[in-house]
């Protein structure tokens, strides 16, 4: 309740969770690496990092993140 005017106040603090968990599978939906694949590896408040290969001569995995709103969950 506001104190100086006796109103409610909504507090819109509470922020949506994102509807991925760590190994679920995204395609990307805009940017450079638009329709690429990729396998969830790190969720993170505002984005989440995509494992969507692997580097043929070190075999490290390539990695890149993506904001929550540029991917869509593949079922």
């Amino acid at each position: 309740m506001d104190e100086k005017n006796g109103l409610d106040v909504p507090q819109n603090n509470e922020k949506k969770a994102p509807n991925v968990k760590i190994g679920d599978y995204v395609q990307i939906k805009r940017g450079p690496k638009k329709g690429t694949r990729g396998k969830v590896v790190v969720v993170r408040e505002n984005s989440v990092i995509i494992e969507i290969g692997k580097n043929r001569k070190t075999n490290e995995p390539i990695r890149t993140v993506v904001n929550h709103k540029n991917y869509k969950r593949l079922r």
